[in-house]
């Protein structure tokens, strides 16, 4: 069984830098795809980024390139996502997700089965 757990979130003032933090356990992490998704209040899950298995390939919302990366340690089997120049819109829940297999929609959170239970990040302005 798969089970993602993150951390990292917090509170942090326009400007600042987090970085969210995923424990994948139950799989070895080098052969899933994985991704960032979030959800602020009142609005519906967003996608934040991802990175495909095997090819490694990254993918990024606008909203967020140039500012955040995905990034992974295979020995750590944790996934991370590094978040720059944080604004007050990045406020939200942020969700680590999984998923095997090839030629899934990255952007698209239907296709991973698994995921975390979420970290809260609050931008203040």
């Amino acid at each position: 069984q798969v089970q993602l757990v993150e951390s990292g979130g917090g509170l942090v003032q326009a400007g600042g830098s987090l970085r969210l933090s995923c424990v994948v356990s139950g799989r070895t992490l080098n052969w899933l795809n994985t991704g960032w998704f979030r959800r602020a209040p009142g609005k519906e899950r967003d996608f934040v980024a991802a990175r495909r298995w095997p090819s490694g390939a990254t993918y990024y919302a606008d909203t967020v390139k140039g500012r955040f990366t995905i990034s992974r340690d295979i020995a750590k089997s944790t996934l991370y996502l590094q978040m720059n120049n944080l604004k007050p819109e990045d406020t939200a829940v942020y969700y680590c997700a999984a998923a095997d297999g090839r030629n899934i929609e990255m952007e698209d959170g239907q296709g991973y089965a698994y995921w975390g239970q979420g970290t809260q990040v609050t931008v203040s302005s």
